[in-house]
């Protein structure tokens, strides 16, 4: 049997904790022989919660941590004061080995800022990006950057591009994923400063298949496998994304409502429209890992639950099975060793 892979679960993050990370950690030890979860937060309060399942009590171990991080505290205070918070003590499990990932629900800006301080940046990483898969008439891309570093450089998109083909070819089995950069235009001479500088960049890469720049009505038909950009952009790309795909669900379940005719054609449609629509849930494809840092961090939703969660911990598997760590570290140092 394959190792097992650790994954520290911050059990007090989110809008429905503790209930439904513990019902989704008890999910993905059902799912998979190949993990166990560290629920990490209250001890009493998980206890509560685990209580009402059947599992296997030797991959489930609870980790009392007696703080919690609000999502309104300013994130590098709330790091250096609340040490025994839910999101240090797991980075902490991962930064001494005793996990391989770290999985949260939580504030978004103490999970970046722990990333780095706690867990580390592989050497010669500038800035690590938030990477989560979007659906795609093709399947999925990876949009890299979507929330962390808003004030790229260019050297930064660089990095981005080659740690995502990395992730998209290793974890997610696209071979040569195609690469390109987020633009107002197709046209070489289009876009920002940012862009401009970027483009010639990635062209002289090598290692990755760049196939220039991407307009945004171009991502959901997929046609970039890895979709380039700095985190303002990618971030305002990602939640008009999940916004717009909600509407049109609602949408179409309220037309489908709306009469008899409309009600016993939904009777009909409703097998496949249900599995098409899968294809466009978020949930399905788990959260958004912090690349390019010593071990796995990956940020859900806030809002999400039990199968969003457990997804994101089955994900931790391939990237550690897949050794992406060590896949992007050797692909940062080939490249320090190039440009010296």
């Amino acid at each position: 049997m394959s190792e097992i892979t650790g994954v520290a679960l911050d059990a007090m993050g989110g809008d429905y904790a503790p209930a439904e990370m513990v019902k989704g950690a008890v999910d993905a030890i059902n799912r998979s022989k190949r993990v166990k979860v560290f629920l990490v937060g209250r001890e009493e309060a998980i206890h509560g919660e685990l209580g009402k399942y059947t599992y296997d009590k030797d991959r489930i171990r609870v980790v009392n941590a007696t703080e919690v991080i609000e999502t309104a505290e300013p994130p590098v205070n709330a790091i250096r004061r609340k040490k025994d918070s839910s999101i240090v003590v797991g980075m902490k499990l991962v930064k001494s080995g005793e996990a391989d990932a770290f999985v949260s629900a939580g504030s978004s800006g103490a999970i970046l800022v722990g990333g780095q301080t706690l867990v580390g940046r592989i050497k010669g990483i500038e800035r690590p990006p938030l990477a989560p898969l979007i659906p795609t008439a093709k399947g999925v891309s990876l949009l890299i950057d979507c929330g962390a570093n808003v004030d790229a450089r260019p050297s930064h998109l660089v990095q981005f591009a080659r740690m995502g083909s990395i992730y998209m070819e290793h974890v997610i089995g696209v071979r040569k994923p195609k690469v390109a950069i987020v633009n107002i235009g197709a046209e070489e001479e289009k876009g920002n400063a940012l862009v401009k500088e970027t483009f010639p960049l990635l062209k002289e890469l090598t290692d990755i298949n760049f196939t220039g720049s991407i307009e945004a009505r171009d991502i959901p038909y997929g046609e970039a496998d890895v979709i380039v950009s700095e985190a303002f952009a990618g971030n305002v790309i990602l939640k008009l994304y999940e916004g717009l795909g909600a509407v049109l669900v609602s949408k179409i379940k309220d037309g489908m409502m709306s009469s008899l005719r409309s009600k016993i054609g939904a009777l009909l449609v409703k097998p496949a429209l249900k599995e098409t629509l899968k294809q466009f849930d978020a949930t399905e494809y788990g959260g958004a890992p912090l690349l390019g840092l010593k071990g796995l961090v990956v940020k859900t939703h806030g809002s999400a639950k039990a199968k969003e969660i457990s997804n994101s911990i089955i994900q931790c598997i391939t990237f550690k099975e897949q050794q992406i760590y060590e896949k992007i570290m050797t692909c940062i140092q080939t490249e320090s060793v190039s440009g010296e």
